[in-house]
């Protein structure tokens, strides 16, 4: 009897944890899908709640107020971007090869209109989020910045850091899509800057 009754409580778990997942990405993708059409990180839950098709009851069941939503989309963001960056760079054999996948992954940021759309309102915003949020907005810095570190040390990762980051910021505060000529150049430089021969 036990076991069924264990057995009936994790599937209950299983069906709400599901479910609970599915609400977040909902409130997730709706808000950045109204923070895209008004760039700005200051969305009403109103049209946030209108747009993903749930309650307010549901948006407060997990978030307490809008800036909790939008330390979740800055984690969520960071979360993707660092996995695109640990995907290109196990696949690079030495320390340029890495720095090219690290840059690479960076500015596609500014090159995927997807990408662009989603973090727009993120770079218009990014000395408020520094300001407000400085230990979220560190801890960011720090996932991306640790497999480039990794690769080629905390002051040239850092260099880098800056370098890419603020590339992508003037693209897509331009809404300037980089040529693969530009990305090249630039990935060049930073390639020359972690080489200490």
């Amino acid at each position: 009897m036990g076991n069924t009754v264990t057995e009936l409580a994790d599937r209950a778990l299983a069906d709400r944890h599901e479910a609970l997942t599915a609400e977040i990405r909902a409130l997730l993708d709706a808000a950045l899908v109204v923070m895209q059409r008004a760039d700005t990180i200051d969305p009403k839950v109103t049209d946030i709640v209108r747009e993903s098709g749930l309650s307010n009851q549901a948006f407060y069941r997990h978030f307490d107020g809008k800036n909790a939503l939008l330390l979740a989309l800055l984690a969520d963001g960071r979360d993707r971007l660092a996995r695109t960056i640990e995907r290109r760079m196990a696949r690079a054999a030495s320390p340029d090869e890495r720095v090219r996948a690290w840059v690479g992954a960076v500015l596609d940021q500014a090159r995927d209109p997807d990408a662009a759309a989603a973090t727009r309102p993120f770079v218009a915003n990014s000395e408020r989020l520094a300001v407000e949020y400085p230990i979220e907005v560190a801890r960011s810095r720090d996932q991306l910045l640790e497999p480039l570190t990794a690769a080629v040390g905390a002051t040239d990762a850092h260099a880098v850091y800056h370098v890419a980051m603020g590339a992508v910021h003037d693209a897509l505060a331009a809404r300037h899509t980089p040529s693969k000529r530009e990305i090249e150049a630039l990935t060049e430089f930073a390639i020359r800057g972690c080489r200490h021969d």
